[in-house]
Formats: C-alpha cells, structure tokens, sequence
C-alpha cells in the first residue's frame, strides 16, 4: 500500500465520525457535519485517484464537490425557519 491509500483510508474513517454526528447531533451540527463530510470524501476520492493512478475518480470527485455544495445549501433553505 501507499502513502496515498494510507491517507485516503484514515480520511474514510473520519467520514465515519461525522457521519454518526450528522445522525444524532443538534441541526446546525448537522449542517457541518455535512459540509465537513463532502470534503473528506473529496479529498479522499482524490487521494485514492493519486494512488491507483486513475483519472476517472478525479472527475468524481469535482462532481462531488459540487453536488456537495449545492446539497448543503438545499439543506439550509428547506431548514432555514429552524437555523
């Protein structure tokens, strides 16, 4: 194994956390966990691009930065009486 799977291994771990805190946690809570966990899966699917050396996971992962984006913002306009 690699460095960079290494890395992308202990990222998805961290996605577990805020996982279990965007289920249980407060609302506002639940809107940084889920902006916290669109970035680590990011950031892990970019690393796991770098370490199996494909391209396809690189475009995943631009597409999951903006459905992302546009998820937590869809969470806070429907949420928005209760923040």
């Amino acid at each position: 194994m690699t460095g960079w799977l290494v890395t992308a291994v202990v990222l998805l771990a961290g996605v577990l956390a805020t996982g279990l805190v965007g289920a249980t946690g407060p609302l506002v809570r639940r809107l940084i966990a889920l902006e916290v966990g669109g970035v680590l899966v990011t950031l892990s699917l970019l690393l796991l691009a770098q370490g199996f050396d494909r391209d396809v996971y690189f475009d995943l992962a631009v597409v999951l930065a903006a459905l992302s984006f546009a998820s937590s913002l869809v969470f806070i306009r429907f949420l928005e009486r209760w923040l």
